[in-house]
């Protein structure tokens, strides 16, 4: 019973990575099929260039995630970690989105090539985010203006309790 918790991640994150790779190669070939060979006729280097830059695109997140989801054996072969919860957000929601990004671009300039302007998404939320970090850091903005009497008490009371130790009941026998 020991380790349930990780041998059960571990299979979580194989059946994760399974489906992200077969998100991928259902929309590389879709791409292939349609573009290349039932509009071969419109098919010019723009393509080729399109279809390098979302396969670098798929790849640099794929194998970042991949590596996160590795699990970790010990010397003997007894399962430590399962890996990375790929579940939780941060680094690992944004690789998921580029990924899905990738993928309704791919599918999507199909239909037209105005749909490459969708990714502009990545480098403006990053944009957005880097603002977000740099107001908060430089210019202060964390401090929202002057604070008011219920709100001081109770940061007060908060941290007055965050200094207290903390005591652990436990059983005597």
């Amino acid at each position: 019973m020991a380790n349930q918790g990780a041998k059960k991640r571990k299979e979580e994150n194989r059946k994760h990575m399974s489906t992200l790779l077969r998100v991928i190669l259902a929309s590389n070939v879709i791409y292939i099929v349609v573009r290349m060979i039932i509009m071969y006729s419109s098919f010019s280097w723009k393509h080729w260039i399109g279809l390098l830059v979302t396969s670098a695109a798929y790849f640099f997140p794929y194998k970042q995630l991949e590596s996160m989801s590795k699990p970790a054996f010990s010397d003997n072969g007894e399962l430590l970690d399962g890996g990375y919860d790929m579940s939780t957000g941060g680094i690992c929601g944004y690789l998921h989105d580029v990924i899905y990004i990738t993928a309704f671009v791919q599918i999507a300039s199909i239909i037209s090539g105005k749909f490459w302007w969708t990714y502009l998404v990545i480098p403006a939320f990053g944009a957005y985010k880097a603002y977000g970090l740099m107001k908060g850091t430089f210019f202060g903005g964390s401090e929202d203006g002057p604070e008011d009497e219920k709100t001081r008490k109770k940061r007060e009371k908060m941290e007055k309790k965050a200094s207290r130790g903390k005591f652990v009941k436990t059983k005597m026998r």
